[in-house]
């Protein structure tokens, strides 16, 4: 992708009480921790929640259930030195298989990159922790309650 381009991705977020399934990433330029919910591109011709159902069996090969849009958000970041711009559309899901939210930890992989999905806390944010993006999710999700 260029970088000047803007990408269109989509993400999920399963809840799972006051907590969300989210991707641990690390930016080695900041030296940072961050949390992001699973999704990725939208592949040409590929509607938004079609997008969340190939992705999250890519990465962590679960079938989901029930996706809701939620809303949209646009992220202007910098990540390993990059600017960046996403549009991003937000859906709300269910995994297929409960026992998904049971695990601690979820291991899967992208392109022959390890993924690490981890619960996280929605009321455990603030100063001193990883963020979690793209930002407005937060908000966007007490909207959404």
């Amino acid at each position: 992708m260029r970088r000047d381009a803007i990408r269109t991705i989509s993400i999920c977020v399963f809840r799972n009480g006051n907590r969300i399934l989210a991707g641990e990433g690390f930016d080695s330029i900041k030296q940072q921790l961050f949390y992001r919910p699973l999704g990725g591109t939208i592949e040409f011709g590929e509607r938004s929640d079609e997008t969340i159902r190939r992705e999250l069996i890519e990465e962590i090969k679960a079938e989901v259930t029930d996706l809701r849009y939620i809303g949209l958000l646009e992220n202007f970041f910098i990540y390993a030195g990059e600017k960046g711009h996403e549009i991003i559309l937000v859906y709300d899901g269910q995994f297929v298989d409960r026992a998904l939210y049971e695990k601690t930890v979820i291991i899967g992989d992208e392109l022959g990159s390890p993924i690490r999905a981890v619960w996280v806390d929605l009321n455990d944010r603030g100063p001193g922790k990883p963020p979690l993006y793209p930002t407005g999710l937060v908000e966007l999700l007490q909207k959404d309650q």
